[in-house]
């Protein structure tokens, strides 16, 4: 068996080489007449860059995507230039001042969108005229890989249970180095998606297919993303299904987020942009859809007819009425655990590294300030958003909509979200920016502490204080503590994953929905069920 899985890591690692390794194949060389087709269709009226780019690109051979990235940016920065010079030249005689008229012959597209778009459209190469081959020499290895890894521990665990043993051990569970190759590699990959597009470019020519099977246009960055998000989450599900056999909770919860990610999150989205629908997630609340109520995206639902009218009233419900009767009955768990596609990843291949939570009071005390603050930024964001969006203005209060809009996506849904949530992982938990930075988490949490029949319920007779529970919490709480007293753990934090009662070999924990009444023990008073009062309490 342990044959088998060294077989399986040598698969994997060799489908993860080659798929990191085409990003430096491929030919990337245009003319003069790609170049002009390309600008006439984003509609550019700065007439400079088609120079530049001709000058920097048509003709030469063999251009890497390195090369070409560099050019295309260099074109967009010289042709900008340009006509900042010609604007402050001729401010008074052509009036360019007045809004909006000189923003026309500004370029504000990210120059590695450009390249991303440009490159799509001329790369040549092995990658992109053998998709397929590709896709079984990367996907292919590395799902078959990952598999033959996994199964093997139906007979290597032995009996149904969680044995805890070894994962502060192993150098890639107990922040050892390969733990911390993974962080690299993921928060490289996340950068790269994220700021560089064109230079995965030659990952969407490997998914080509699937894309215009799906939607029918060719792969975009976010689409490689969604699939490999998709693949991973269902290759690490095999793993929770074996390591929590014996947990019908477990097994249902994880089924549940698998559906929700591949079919609500990817699926769904897809095939409604085949049909010129807006491609729309149907379980993403705001804010964590922080975007919902941008003004481009209430103008493309303005369009859309019918479908976009129901999208916005949907989206508006969910956020007002569906998550708060939610929470009211079954607590945050109902999305966190069981449908949002972050909590997906994080409970699939974030599992491994849940042990890595912090649990001290500085960690909980910066939690609550963190997200609770993200959650005021983003309702203040939307607010700035809308009301310039009714009214026309550009900023409201002297917040300026497009730079509160753009810090929002740059800070939180890039950095924090992506980079720093997923990407950190391996050395700082696996629920980093479900606990410290989701905004829709902070507003389930409020609702949850305050008015909820969900708690998880403890019987402190029967605990031998083993501490599994602790260590396991995703979310930093320290579970043995109320376990120990008896007392019901009622936090804004907790998920409700249920793995602290998973793994605990006595039976003391249990996810409950019961009556409000009696839900917060005694001590449990002021916001947050402050640790800090129930240690004065408990002294005295």
């Amino acid at each position: 068996m342990k044959t088998i899985k060294n077989i399986g890591l040598f698969l994997f690692l060799i489908g993860l080489v080659i798929f990191s390794g085409t990003v430096l194949f491929g030919d990337f060389h245009t003319t003069a007449k790609d170049i002009d087709t390309f600008l006439a269709q984003k509609g550019y009226k700065n007439e400079y860059i088609k120079d530049f780019l001709t000058e920097n690109l048509a003709g030469k051979k063999e251009v890497s995507i390195f090369e070409f990235s560099k050019s295309v940016q260099t074109a967009v920065a010289a042709a900008n230039q340009h006509y900042e010079q010609q604007i402050a030249r001729y401010d008074a005689e052509k009036n360019w001042d007045k809004k909006g008229e000189q923003y026309q012959y500004i370029i504000y597209d990210k120059p590695h969108t450009i390249s991303f778009e440009l490159a799509k459209k001329v790369g040549t190469g092995f990658v992109k005229n053998n998709p397929m081959l590709l896709w079984i020499l990367t996907f292919g290895l590395g799902i078959l890989g990952g598999v033959m890894y996994i199964l093997p521990d139906l007979i290597l665990l032995g009996p149904k249970g969680i044995k805890n043993d070894g994962i502060y051990v192993h150098a890639s569970t107990s922040r050892g180095w390969i733990a911390w190759l993974v962080l690299l590699y993921l928060v490289v990959f996340y950068l790269a998606l994220y700021f560089l597009p064109d230079y995965l470019v030659n990952w969407t020519f490997i998914l080509d297919p699937f894309s215009i099977f799906l939607n029918g246009n060719p792969a975009s960055q976010w689409f490689v993303y969604g699939f490999l998000y998709c693949i991973v989450m269902l290759v690490m599900a095999i793993r929770m299904y074996i390591k929590y056999r014996h947990n019908k909770y477990q097994i249902i919860r994880t089924t549940s987020v698998l559906f929700f990610q591949i079919v609500f999150a990817f699926l769904i989205p897809e095939l409604m942009a085949s049909l010129n629908m807006p491609g729309y997630d149907f379980k993403n609340a705001f804010p964590l859809d922080y975007d919902f109520f941008f003004e481009w995206n209430l103008e493309n639902l303005r369009n859309s007819g019918a479908i976009g009218l129901f999208i916005l009233v949907w989206g508006t419900v969910l956020t007002v009425i569906i998550v708060p009767v939610m929470v009211y009955f079954f607590g945050k768990r109902w999305y966190c655990s069981w449908v949002c596609g972050c909590g997906g990843l994080a409970e699939t291949l974030g599992d491994p590294y849940r042990q890595h939570s912090d649990k001290s009071l500085k960690a909980w005390k910066l939690e609550r300030w963190l997200i609770h603050s993200i959650l005021v930024f983003s309702l203040v964001m939307t607010t700035v958003t809308l009301y310039c969006y009714f009214t026309g203005a550009y900023s409201f209060l002297g917040i300026s909509s497009q730079w509160i809009k753009d810090t929002y996506s740059f800070v939180v849904g890039a950095w924090f979200a992506g980079v720093i949530g997923t990407g950190f992982y391996p050395i700082f938990g696996n629920r980093v920016w479900c606990r410290f930075g989701c905004p829709l988490a902070a507003y389930m949490g409020v609702v949850q502490r305050f008015k909820s029949r969900f708690r998880i319920t403890t019987n402190g007779g029967q605990c031998i204080s083993c501490g599994n529970c602790s260590t396991y919490c995703e979310q930093g709480i320290d579970v043995r503590a109320y376990a120990q007293k008896g007392e019901n753990i009622v936090r804004a934090s907790c998920v409700g994953c249920g793995i602290c009662s998973a793994v605990c070999p006595r039976g003391v924990l249990k996810l409950e929905n019961g009556p409000e009444k009696g839900r917060i023990n005694p001590t449990e008073i002021l916001l947050g069920n402050d640790v800090d009062l129930l240690q004065l309490l408990n002294d005295k």
